[in-house]
C-alpha cells in the first residue's frame, strides 16, 4: 500500500503488455533454474524498469508462489513460503528505492536518454548483491551455514546472471521501440535460454552423481567383508540422496525376500522383518519384473505395498541388484518427504547397484575362501593355521597390556585308533564331528575351539585364569566321558545305531605364568596332556607344572 501511495504505477494502455510479461514470468517460474537451493529470476528487473516498482513486486510474488508450487515444498518446509515472499519483497523494495535514490526513472527510453543507462545497469547489480546478502543471513540464521562468496554454486549463479543481463537489456530497449513484439523477438529465446541453463545445471548434477558413484564403487571394491560393504553402500547412498529407510533384501531358494540389511533413521535394526514373496508388494514386483520403480508419494504405492514399509514413508526407490543377468537381491530406499527422488537419482542408484552386486560377490567369495583356509573341512572347527595366528595376536595383546590372562586347553581322544579299527574310519569321523559340536555348544563365546590335528582338539580362552580353564576342561572331559556317541554307520554297513563310549585326556597351561610365547604355551599344555593325563591313566585333566 505504501509502495502504491508513494510510487503509483502508470499502466494506461499497457494492460496487454503487462499480461504478456506476466505470462513470460510464469513460464520462467514454472521451469525453474535453482542454484544452491535458490531460485533465479532473470527478468524481474526488466519488469521494474518498464512498469514500475509495484508491478515488479506483485509479479515477483506471483512468480515465487508458482516456483514453490513447482518445487513441491514439503509440509515441514512450508515456512519457505512466507520466508521467500518476504525475502523477494525486501529485495524488490530496497533495490527500487536505491534506484530512485540514484535519480533513476521507470519507463525511460535508454536510446533517447542514454544518461540513464548506467543507473539502469546498476539496478540489477544492486538487486543481485542484496539478494545474496540476505540469503547468506538466512542460511546462517536458520541452518547455521556460512556461505562463502567463492563457492562454486554462487560463482555459477553470478556467471548466469551476467550472461542473461544483455538479453534483458535488449528486451527492455526493444520493448521501448517496438512494444509487445519485443517479447516474441527476445522473450522466446529468453525462455529457451532459461530452459537450456536449467538443463545444463541438471546435467552438472548428474555428472557430479556419476563422479560420486565412481568413488563409491572404488571404495566398495576395497572392502572384503560383506557387512562392511553393505554399511558403506548405504552410508554413501545416504550422502547422495535423502534416505530415512534403507533395506537390502536377499533372495532365498523358494523365491522369498528376506531382510539382509536394515537401517531406519540412522539406526541399524535386526533383520526380523516378515519375508515377502515374488509378485508381492513393491519389492516382489521389482523381483518379478526386474525393473526399477520410483514413487513420489505414499498414495502412489499404498495399494501395491504389502511389506514392511513404515507409516511415515513417502518417496520410494526400489532397484534390483543384478549380477551377470541374475538378480541377487533387492534394494529399497525410502524418504519421509514427498518427491524426494528424481529420475536421474534412480538411474545413479541403479548403476551403483550393479557395482554393489560385484562388491558383494567378491566379498562373499573372499569370505568363503578364507573360511575354507581357516576351517577343518571335516569338523568345521577352526584349524591349526587359524589358531596359530590367533595365539600370536593374543600374545601381542598380553605384551601391550590390552590382555592380562590367556589359557589354553588341549585334549586328545583316548585309544582313538582302537575306535577306527573297530568301527571304521567313517565312524571315527562321525565321532570327531559330534565331539566338535559338543565343544562348540559348551564353550560358546567363552573361547575358541579348533581341531589341532588327528584326534587332538584345542580350546583358546582369552581373559580366563588357569583355575577357570581347569574347570572348563573338567566340563569338557565329562561331556565326552558321560555321554555316549551315536554311530549311524558301522564297518559292516549295518544301518542300526551303535552307542560308543570314549574318553579324552586334557592338558591345561596359561600365560603369562607358564609361557612367554605362543609356542611355549602349546608345548607346555601338550606336556601336561601326555605327562599329567595320559601317563596317569587317561580320562583326566592335568595342568602344567614347572
Amino acid at each position: 500500500m505504501l509502495t502504491y501511495h508513494f510510487y503509483p504505477p502508470d499502466l494506461s494502455g499497457q494492460g496487454i503488455s503487462l499480461f504478456a510479461f506476466f505470462i513470460l514470468m510464469f513460464l520462467v517460474s514454472s521451469m525453474p533454474m535453482v542454484v544452491n537451493n535458490t531460485p533465479i529470476f532473470l527478468i524481474q528487473w526488466v519488469v521494474f524498469l518498464t512498469f514500475g516498482l509495484l508491478a515488479e513486486i506483485i509479479m515477483v510474488q506471483v512468480g515465487v508462489l508458482v516456483l514453490l508450487i513447482r518445487l513441491k515444498v514439503q509440509k515441514d518446509q512450508m515456512f519457505r513460503l512466507p520466508l521467500n515472499s518476504l525475502l523477494f519483497f525486501t529485495v524488490s523494495l530496497f533495490s527500487g528505492l536505491a534506484y530512485f535514490a540514484m535519480g533513476g526513472k521507470t519507463g525511460i527510453d535508454l536510446i533517447a536518454e542514454p544518461q540513464y543507462f548506467w543507473v539502469a545497469a546498476a539496478y540489477p547489480v544492486i538487486h543481485f548483491t542484496l539478494n545474496q546478502i540476505l540469503i547468506s543471513v538466512i542460511q546462517a540464521a536458520l541452518y547455521g551455514r556460512r556461505v562463502s562468496f567463492l563457492e562454486k554454486d554462487l560463482i555459477w549463479e553470478t556467471v548466469t546472471s551476467l550472461i542473461t543481463f544483455p538479453i534483458g537489456l535488449i528486451l527492455y530497449i526493444l520493448y521501448a521501440e517496438v512494444g509487445i513484439l519485443a517479447l516474441l523477438i527476445v522473450g522466446v529465446p529468453f525462455v529457451s535460454l532459461s530452459i537450456i541453463l536449467h538443463l545444463y545445471y541438471s546435467s552438472e548434477k548428474v555428472i557430479d552423481y556419476l563422479q560420486k558413484a565412481s568413488e563409491i564403487s572404488h571404495k566398495m571394491a576395497e572392502h572384503l567383508d560383506v557387512n562392511e560393504v553393505m554399511e558403506l553402500f548405504i552410508l554413501k547412498l545416504s550422502e547422495m540422496v535423502p534416505v530415512d529407510y534403507a533395506y537390502i533384501l536377499d533372495i532365498k531358494d523358494n523365491g522369498e525376500l528376506h531382510s539382509l540389511y536394515r537401517k531406519e533413521h540412522e539406526l541399524i535394526k535386526p533383520n526380523d522383518l516378515i519375508p515377502t514373496n515374488k509378485n508381492e508388494g513393491i519389492s516382489g514386483l521389482v523381483l518379478a519384473t526386474r525393473k526399477s520403480v520410483l514413487f513420489h508419494s505414499k498414495k502412489k504405492w499404498k495399494n501395491i505395498a504389502k511389506e514392511f514399509l513404515p507409516e511415515d514413508a513417502e518417496s520410494i526407490i526400489c532397484v534390483p541388484i543384478v549380477r551377470s543377468n541374475e538378480t541377487l537381491g533387492i534394494l529399497l530406499l525410502s524418504s519421509t518427504k514427498k518427491s524426494a527422488y528424481e529420475k536421474s537419482q534412480l538411474m545413479i542408484v541403479d548403476i551403483l547397484c550393479s557395482h554393489f552386486a560385484i562388491a558383494i560377490e567378491n566379498a562373499r567369495h573372499y569370505e568363503e575362501t578364507k573360511a575354507k583356509s581357516e576351517r577343518c573341512a571335516l569338523t568345521k572347527l577352526f584349524n591349526y593355521r587359524y589358531i596359530e595366528e590367533k595365539l600370536n595376536e593374543e600374545f601381542s595383546r598380553l605384551q601391550n597390556g590390552s590382555r592380562h590372562l590367556l589359557s589354553l586347553i588341549i585334549l586328545d581322544i583316548d585309544h582313538f585308533k582302537k575306535v577306527n579299527d573297530t568301527y571304521g574310519h567313517q565312524s571315527g569321523n562321525e565321532i570327531l564331528c559330534e565331539l566338535a559340536d559338543r565343544l562348540i555348544n559348551l564353550i560358546d563365546t567363552a573361547g575358541i575351539a579348533a581341531r589341532y590335528g588327528g584326534e587332538e582338539f584345542i580350546v583358546l580362552m582369552p581373559d580366563t585364569s588357569k583355575e577357570d580353564a581347569i574347570g572348563w576342561a573338567e566340563l569338557i572331559r565329562q561331556i565326552i566321558a558321560n555321554r555316549p556317541f551315536i554311530l549311524k554307520q558301522t564297518i559292516d554297513g549295518r544301518s542300526c545305531s551303535t552307542k560308543v563310549y570314549i574318553t579324552a585326556s586334557i592338558g591345561v597351561a596359561a600365560a603369562p605364568e607358564d609361557a612367554d610365547d605362543s609356542l611355549a604355551l602349546i608345548r607346555h599344555a601338550d606336556r601336561a596332556l601326555y605327562v599329567g593325563a595320559k601317563q596317569a591313566g587317561r580320562n583326566k585333566v592335568a595342568e602344567y607344572v614347572k
